[in-house]
C-alpha cells in the first residue's frame, strides 16, 4: 500500500473513532461529522492526499508548514487549514492526528468535547 493511501486509511479510521462521529461523502470525498457537523475533509485519488481541518490552538503553527495552507471558500477565515501531498511524500501522521484531535474538539458539541481527556486516539497507530 502506497504511503499517502496508508495515511488516508489510518487518519479516516482514527476519526471515525471520535464519540458521535459518521462519514459521507459529498464531492466524493470524505466528510466526517459529528453530530452533523463535519469536523474532518479528506480525499485520496490520484496518488494525492488531502485533509481539511479546523484549528484553534495551533492554526498559526500549521500554517508554518509548506503542506498547509488556508482553506479554500472562505473556510479559512474560521481557522479552517488543507494539508495537501502527492507523490512520495510521507505525511507527518501524528501531526494530522493531534489535528484531527483538535478539529474535532473545536466542532463537537461541548459536552462530548469535555468527556476527551485526553488526546483521543493513538497517532501511533494511524
Amino acid at each position: 500500500m502506497h504511503a499517502l493511501e496508508k495515511a488516508f486509511q489510518g487518519l479516516r479510521k482514527l476519526a471515525l473513532t471520535y464519540p458521535e462521529t459518521r462519514e459521507d461523502h459529498p464531492w466524493g470525498e470524505s466528510a466526517i461529522k459529528v453530530r452533523g457537523k463535519t469536523f474532518l475533509f479528506m480525499g485520496f485519488g490520484e496518488g494525492k492526499l488531502g485533509l481539511s481541518v479546523k484549528l484553534t490552538h495551533r492554526l498559526e503553527f500549521a500554517l508554518q508548514y509548506p503542506f498547509v495552507t488556508p482553506t479554500r471558500y472562505g473556510l479559512g477565515k474560521s481557522g479552517w487549514v488543507t494539508a495537501a501531498f502527492a507523490g512520495k511524500d510521507k505525511p507527518p501522521v501524528d501531526v494530522l492526528a493531534a489535528w484531527i484531535d483538535e478539529s474535532y474538539r473545536a466542532v463537537a458539541p461541548k459536552k462530548l468535547s469535555a468527556a476527551l481527556k485526553t488526546p483521543h486516539g493513538n497517532p501511533q497507530n494511524a
